[in-house]
């Protein structure tokens, strides 16, 4: 597969550029200078545990006053307008955690901007989410949140956020999305009788080098929103936790380790959604996402989370930061196709392309292998797989391609599945095949295949099939790390798996499935 600059991870703006992009926006990469690493380590000593000590000790401080303040006949309690002495918890919690985020650090908050009214604005929509340190804003204004319903049951934590009145989202529950806009729709036409509801619709931590594409849920109601940015504007940044980088607990201790750790929070002008934009949700989405992008000085990007849950997925071809099938996953789902039905089309396109053996195809026949209609997004899915712009495609790879989309976890049945494709009538395939594959299922452009090839060819036949291979793969479950990564992402990289299992940062998808973008043309891919 061809990578190209929107192929590495090209932030779009509309149409221009704002610089080289990053690699890709749900990595961090953490590079520590001597003597940076003698300052940690000196705060380590110093400063850190009297900071972890206190801003724990805040957090337990503020729990008694959280408790009795939820309190009430029922749940329902929660749900009336605050009365006078809950208004002075108020000031009391925002006390208390104003004075934890003063241990860890945060010596003075900058403000820019006038936040709006609940009568004016409903809805605040913060991004970029790169941290669980953005709930600074949150304890600041204790506005509700979004929050996954297993929350609440966190114990301290889940009291301070039942306080703040949440809309919670039960992963038990089926309909839970669709109650959830429901109830975020009720409450912001409440005409200001509810707090305001704070979104983070990137929906997990990025970053920060641009914005991800925006969920579409905080924008279903159609109200007016105020879109509000965030910056940390610091020389080392410690703030960052996304899917590849320094873990929760790394990213914690460094933070104390710092001696000032800065802040910036503006809330920008309301944005009073059009009537077309209040029919369309996305576009509203994309619109305000573009105006935070601008204040920010940021680019815009078609990646999602879902894109991220692919990057990330764990398989023993763990796909690198650079690859291109993240580029790739986002023009099959603009394309239309189903992820429901993902993996019958999958069987359907490989069994034509093994009729069609080595054969390769140009954009009209690929459009009828498809049984779709030639347009932006079809010829941008082409141009990723003409490697040499010859105007001609393998087929085979747009089916390894699938599968990975498919099945990212599965390694070895992408890898049978390749085999069975590039196989001879002996069902061998040779180096150069297997690179083809590789290549391919990794989504860059050049791979070293030998030190693998010669490791799996014992008997130097200069041929292997996938029983050769599967054996092998047995033997070294960590075999792309022994004999490939080594070679591709390398020191070059620097990346650093995180071990997380769930979604980063404070917030939660809630947005409908079936809200899709299927109308913003996709740009031909720059070579």
């Amino acid at each position: 597969m061809k990578l190209s600059s929107r192929g590495r991870g090209c932030c779009v703006a509309g149409s221009r550029e704002r610089g080289p992009p990053p690699r890709s926006p749900f990595v961090h990469q953490l590079r520590l200078s001597p003597l940076d690493k003698a300052k940690i380590a000196f705060m380590t000593l110093t400063l850190f545990p009297i900071r972890l000590f206190f801003a724990a000790f805040m957090m337990l401080l503020a729990w008694p006053f959280a408790f009795i303040a939820s309190m009430g006949p029922d749940e329902q309690e929660l749900e009336k307008p605050l009365s006078w002495w809950r208004k002075i918890v108020d000031i009391l919690l925002k006390a208390i955690m104003r004075m934890m985020w003063l241990a860890g650090g945060f010596h003075w908050i900058n403000v820019k901007g006038r936040r709006a009214l609940p009568g004016e604005a409903a809805i605040l929509t913060v991004a970029p989410h790169s941290s669980y340190f953005d709930a600074i804003p949150v304890t600041m204004t204790f506005a509700s949140i979004v929050m996954k319903a297993e929350s609440k049951d966190i114990p301290v934590w889940g009291t301070l956020i039942r306080y703040i009145r949440p809309v919670f989202v039960s992963r038990s529950d089926q309909d839970s999305r669709r109650k959830t806009v429901e109830e975020i729709k009720r409450r912001a036409q409440s005409d200001g009788k509810w707090p305001q509801i704070m979104i983070f619709p990137e929906g997990t931590c990025t970053n920060r080098s641009c914005l991800i594409t925006f969920k579409p849920g905080a924008f279903i109601p159609g109200v007016p929103v105020q879109p509000v940015v965030l910056r940390y504007p610091n020389r080392l940044d410690t703030i960052t936790w996304t899917w590849q980088g320094p873990g929760a607990l790394e990213i914690l201790w460094l933070t104390l380790c710092q001696f000032h750790n800065s802040v910036e929070i503006e809330f920008l002008p309301v944005y009073i959604p059009s009537e077309e934009e209040r029919k369309n949700p996305v576009l509203y989405a994309n619109n305000v996402r573009r105006v935070m992008a601008e204040a920010l000085g940021i680019s815009v990007t078609d990646y999602t989370f879902e894109d991220c849950q692919l990057a990330l997925a764990e398989g023993q071809l763990r796909l690198p930061s650079d690859t291109c099938l993240l580029e790739f996953a986002k023009l099959v789902r603009s394309l239309g196709l189903k992820p429901e039905t993902l993996e019958d089309d999958l069987g359907k396109y490989a069994a034509s392309a093994m009729k069609m053996k080595k054969e390769k195809i140009d954009l009209k026949e690929f459009s009828a292998y498809l049984e779709f209609p030639v347009s932006h997004t079809l010829e941008s899915m082409f141009s990723l797989f003409d490697e040499n712009e010859e105007g001609i495609i393998d087929i085979r790879e747009f089916v390894i391609a699938l599968s990975v989309v498919c099945k990212p976890s599965k390694t070895l049945e992408t890898i049978q599945l390749a085999f069975q494709l590039y196989q001879s009538e002996n069902g061998t395939i040779t180096e150069e095949d297997l690179a083809y594959i590789l290549k391919t299922a990794m989504g860059v452009s050049q791979i070293n295949v030998t030190h693998l090839f010669k490791a799996v060819d014992e008997e130097e036949k200069g041929k292997i099939t996938y029983d050769d291979f599967y054996r092998f793969a047995e033997l070294h479950p960590h075999f792309a790390e022994d004999y490939l990564y080594a070679d591709q992402m390398g020191a070059e990289s620097g990346l650093e798996t995180s071990s997380l299992s769930v979604p980063n940062g404070i917030c939660t998808d809630f947005s409908p499935d079936s809200t899709e973008d299927k109308s913003k043309p996709l740009q031909k891919k720059l070579n």
